[in-house]
């Protein structure tokens, strides 16, 4: 059985690894520290282990959590694990390193990007326990958007509870709004009405001021702007299965199948074509900078300083634009504006029992006390990202920090039913390397250039999907 059981660790890091990997030729690389026996934190303890993306701080934080749940479950013992990274792919390539080594976690927060590979490769379903606990679960269920529960569905089955998310908003500066003579863009403002606001600003803008700034990356990138013009990079479809789910916890809603799979490139079809037109658009006429590499921090300073007009950001801004000394009344959000449609894109994180975890019931307790009202009132002391409970989320940000408009941000899912998960197959790290690394070239070539850098972008993307 234990020849068995390790057999089974090493085969699932191969082939989580092959997914994470995708395909190097086209520039996915990662890499990780090496970690023996002697390395990896808790090795032969039998406290449930909990892996986190962060640092040791950030697994101090959720000692209260911990505190909570051993109140409730005195004879489970939780460490928490706290591995850093640049980006998740570096985070889940670390998890793989500690199953290949023989001491996975029990447990391990997972975000959109990973879902699916830890789903197809990693994560134990949780249909039985949700099942099983179904009058308990309920209550959870009926707190929570529908959308973010499709997003962690995979060929049928359930596999995290999410616990919070964050759709790409339209974060704008008041201040430079009001100079230009303009008032709040209205709920369904269109991509033209975007242009006369961004152009106004830039008329009544001075020095280095930019009407829209955004970076290169999967979520708040380019797929915003596809998602409102219903396209994408990839061909969206549904997996069968789903109805135990829906049916019993959403039996007001049409069954939405069992997950999203995006198995095949679409990168020249003529939304797709007609999105990147407006990007390049909006950078020829100077009222966009050409996207930064990486991740968001730095438009904090931007915006909070106001040399930058609007920016997509999600909820977590909040606490760090309250932080940097910005005013409520210096900002507020607003959705993103129709193309085809205002459909928005999100991403979500949760946690994900691990296959190989030999605590699964206390595992269960742990997942289902972080998706209780208790455990994320602890887990979310303050305005740092959108909560799933709807219930929840208004308390937080209904507490006087934050923007005026602070109920866009739930209210982009009820308004646009449609709105989804951002693409990211199991191959994810592959796919987005595909993806991002023909942005720019596409849209700084002129208008003529767009088709070519799709061209290259779709033959990307087909040899990163060929490694599912």
């Amino acid at each position: 059985m234990r020849e068995q059981e390790d057999n089974t660790v090493v085969e699932l890091s191969r082939r989580a690894m092959i997914g994470l990997l995708g395909l190097g030729a086209i520039g996915t690389v990662v890499s990780w520290p090496r970690l023996t026996g002697a390395d990896i934190p808790g090795r032969g303890d039998d406290a449930l282990t909990v892996a986190i993306f962060g640092t040791a701080t950030d697994a101090a934080a959720r000692q209260k959590l911990v505190d909570g749940f051993q109140l409730k479950y005195p004879d489970i013992s939780v460490r928490i694990v706290a591995i850093q990274g640049q980006d998740w792919s570096t985070f889940f390539a670390k998890i793989l390193t500690m199953i290949a080594a023989g001491n996975p976690p029990d447990v391990v927060v997972v975000a959109t990007e990973g879902a699916q590979l830890f789903a197809e490769q990693m994560a134990y379903p949780l249909d039985e326990f949700v099942q099983r606990d179904a009058a308990e679960m309920q209550e959870y269920f009926d707190d929570v958007h529908p959308s973010l529960i499709e997003a962690f569905m995979y060929k049928g089955s359930l596999y995290q509870l999410p616990d919070n998310f964050n759709a790409p908003n339209i974060y704008y500066n008041t201040t430079a709004l009001n100079r230009a003579g303009l008032e709040r863009p209205a709920d369904h403002w269109t991509v033209d009405d975007f242009f006369a606001v961004a152009g106004a600003m830039k008329k009544s803008g001075q020095g280095n001021f930019l009407p829209y700034f955004w970076n290169n990356r999967l979520w708040g990138g380019v797929v915003p702007w596809l998602y409102v013009n219903d396209t994408s990079f990839l061909t969206e479809e549904k997996a069968s299965g789903g109805d135990w789910l829906w049916k019993k916890f959403y039996p007001n809603e049409k069954p939405r199948g069992g997950g999203f799979l995006w198995q095949n490139a679409d990168a020249l079809n003529d939304r797709t074509v007609e999105s990147f037109e407006v990007l390049q658009r909006m950078v020829s006429e100077g009222l966009a900078a050409n996207p930064a590499q990486g991740g968001g921090n730095e438009l904090v300073a931007l915006f909070s300083t106001g040399s930058v007009g609007m920016t997509p950001a999600g909820g977590y801004w909040v606490s760090g634009l309250k932080e940097s000394g910005f005013r409520n009344e210096d900002y507020d959000v607003t959705y993103f504006p129709k193309m085809r449609s205002q459909r928005h894109q999100f991403g979500a994180a949760g946690y994900a029992m691990m296959a190989t975890a030999q605590r699964k019931d206390e595992a269960w307790e742990w997942i289902k006390y972080c998706a209780s009202v208790e455990g994320m009132r602890i887990a979310h002391p303050k305005p740092d990202s959108s909560i799933t409970r709807r219930s929840l989320n208004d308390e937080l940000y209904g507490a006087g920090v934050g923007p005026a408009h602070w109920n866009v941000f739930y209210d982009t899912l009820d308004l646009f039913p449609t709105t989804a998960p951002m693409p990211a197959p199991p191959q994810q790290a592959a796919v987005e390397s595909a993806l991002l690394k023909n942005v720019v070239s596409t849209i700084t070539n002129g208008q003529s250039g767009v088709r070519r850098g799709l061209e290259t972008m779709q033959r990307d993307l087909e040899l990163a999907l060929k490694g599912r």
